[in-house]
């Protein structure tokens, strides 16, 4: 593990923009969040002790590859961890030519961690920090045909206060400001499904009925951040609704919904399963691979679907029919500058 990357001060790197061909084309792609996106970061910081893989996919809270591997590939782009980055190095290796993965298994909305006790790895409004602030310090802007996305908030609910959803509301708006202030034009913003619907949502002294009502009130206002956004006419913000996914579960196959699949070893495939919860908390591979179609097609469609004024109305979602793969440009992004620069924003409040 590089623990320069996830150090206090948070460090990145700077890269030159290069004029792109097409804005539908993304030449890159940068992810923000936690375990729901992590491709192996929490692992490599844990010394490959959490997840604990197997049963868990090479790192990943899931039984296979989760809906960031699905959607690089459609995409023909595989971000790289920023966990694998050696700063050390002048230039830092390996280049990461296609866009970077800054998600932690694990992290709040915020600036820290809400389940691993371990403050130097960065919640999602410091992941998103730290790239702006590393692009502000050498005077650049973020890549106009990339794309980045957010997903944030259960582990604030799950762990850190379920009758809070202001706190996370709150650091995510901060998180796709942050993000347009410093140039993004294409983000793609997932809500939350129904956490009190969970398995772990009736272990640990939880409340299936508080999780709900905070969901709802979670994606209620998220859909006014993403309402007040995409009144700028530059900006390409994609919602995908995984509320409404979650609860249209049995039109896409899945004949488990209540379980979770390492709950039921007699009757859990983990290579080919019908179930939709992996391990209480995070989705199934086939689930997780319905996201990333579900969030491809919303790309192709370039369209904004709104998610729903009302706790119990199912959202209109992008049609899940074959879908084609985008073209990406080529042309990559040059690295300018070695330097590692802070990014600590200590004057926030950690909310965890």
């Amino acid at each position: 593990m590089k623990k320069q990357a996830v150090a206090a001060g948070f460090v990145l790197f700077s890269f030159m923009l290069t004029p792109k061909a097409s804005a539908a084309s993304f030449d890159q792609l940068y992810v923000f969040g936690d375990s729901l996106s992590d491709t192996g970061n929490i692992y490599k910081a844990t010394g490959k002790t959490f997840p604990l893989s197997p049963p868990n996919f090479e790192g990943r809270f899931s039984n296979g590859p989760v809906w960031v591997d699905y959607l690089g590939d459609q995409l023909g782009l595989k971000p790289t961890l920023v966990s694998d980055i050696d700063f050390t190095t002048i230039p830092p290796t390996p280049f990461p030519t296609q866009g970077i993965n800054f998600a932690f298994g694990g992290s709040s909305s915020g600036l820290g961690n809400a389940f691993v006790p371990d403050p130097n790895l960065p919640g999602v409004l410091k992941q998103v920090y730290g790239f702006a602030a590393t692009l502000q310090a050498n005077n650049q802007t973020a890549d106009p045909d990339a794309l980045y996305t957010l997903w944030a908030g259960a582990n604030d609910l799950f762990f850190v206060n379920s009758e809070d959803s202001t706190t996370p509301i709150t650091n995510i708006s901060l998180a796709l400001n942050t993000l347009v202030g410093v140039g993004a034009k294409n983000i793609i913003v997932f809500n939350l499904p129904d956490l009190g619907q969970l398995p772990a949502a009736k272990i640990n002294d939880r409340n299936p009925t508080t999780l709900s009502k905070s969901v709802g009130e979670f994606n209620l206002s998220l859909a006014g951040t993403v309402s007040a956004l995409s009144q700028n006419p530059n900006l390409n913000i994609i919602s995908v609704d995984t509320f409404s996914l979650f609860n249209q579960a049995s039109t896409f196959g899945f004949t488990n919904v209540t379980e979770s699949c390492l709950s039921r070893p007699d009757i859990c495939n983990p290579v080919d399963n019908k179930f939709l919860v992996w391990d209480g908390f995070h989705p199934t591979t086939a689930a997780h691979k319905v996201i990333a179609d579900t969030a491809l097609a919303a790309i192709e469609a370039k369209s904004v679907p709104e998610p729903s004024t009302e706790l119990g109305t199912l959202l209109a979602v992008a049609t899940f029919g074959a879908v084609g793969i985008l073209k990406r440009q080529q042309k990559r992004s040059a690295l300018t500058t070695a330097g590692l620069v802070s990014s600590a924003q200590s004057s926030h409040t950690v909310d965890n």
